[in-house]
């Protein structure tokens, strides 16, 4: 400790560290300063009382136990950071792309915004590229700032303007497929009405075969024929009765 003689006394100027000031001035150095009690500190070098521990309470924990010269040191449970300087509380802790909040929770970014550290307050977006030559290539995230990059690098993209080749493929792909499906449809029809002509054509030749015998007709050509036909039968007829004739008359002559 640190004192000084006046008149018949002594005088403290600081006590040892982890004591406390019992009197300013005495007899005797050492009837000045007392060390502190258990489970109290002190940290100044003339005080009179030494304060008390700190307890760590759930969801605090302990980090480093009370001394005579320091305090106890609390943290936080895993997922918790400390509220404060002396971590006296403990509050939720914000992951990128959110931000803390006077209620002690966190809540993600606004729109237009990004945080890209653990438990900060989220940042606005950049409206531009910091450098001359750059141009925007994408928006900014709840957790990036805006992407840049060289005009003669990368095809210059407007961070809003969505992206129409992407949205084009669907449609391009229905209609080739409908384009392929009517197609086959109509190739399958073709030849269903080709095999059904051929049937329909042998069809045909079957039943014109068929037709062999054939009904009487008034065909003058055919009516000749049949009346040829009858002159012979008579005449043949005659013939013969003639030859019947002949020979009776020669049974008489002989007779």
């Amino acid at each position: 400790m640190k004192w000084k003689p006046v008149g018949e006394n002594v005088c403290c100027e600081a006590c040892h560290p982890g004591n406390r000031l019992v009197k300013e001035c005495g007899r005797s150095p050492k009837e000045l300063c007392i060390p502190c009690e258990p489970r109290t500190y002190t940290v100044k070098p003339k005080e009179f009382r030494c304060a008390r521990c700190t307890q760590c309470i759930v969801p605090q924990v302990q980090v480093e136990q009370c001394t005579a010269t320091t305090d106890t040191k609390c943290g936080c449970m895993e997922g918790l950071i400390c509220g404060d300087d002396r971590c006296s509380f403990c509050i939720d802790k914000c992951d990128r792309g959110q931000e803390p909040t006077k209620e002690r929770s966190c809540r993600p970014c606004p729109d237009g915004t990004f945080n890209d550290k653990s438990h900060q307050m989220c940042k606005p977006w950049s409206i531009k590229c910091s450098k001359p030559y750059q141009n925007i290539v994408a928006k900014g995230t709840a957790f990036t700032d805006i992407k840049c990059a060289n005009v003669s690098l990368s095809p210059v993209h407007r961070p809003n303007q969505p992206d129409h080749t992407e949205q084009a493929w669907p449609l391009v792909l229905s209609v080739v497929t409908s384009v392929v499906l009517i197609s086959f449809c109509i190739i399958i029809i073709v030849i269903v009405g080709m095999k059904i002509n051929q049937k329909r054509k042998k069809t045909k030749k079957t039943i014109t075969k068929t037709q062999i015998i054939r009904t009487p007709t008034d065909d003058p050509a055919t009516l000749i024929a049949i009346e040829c036909s009858f002159h012979e039968a008579q005449q043949e007829q005659g013939s013969s009765t003639e030859s019947l004739d002949s020979k009776d008359s020669s049974e008489q002559l002989i007779g």
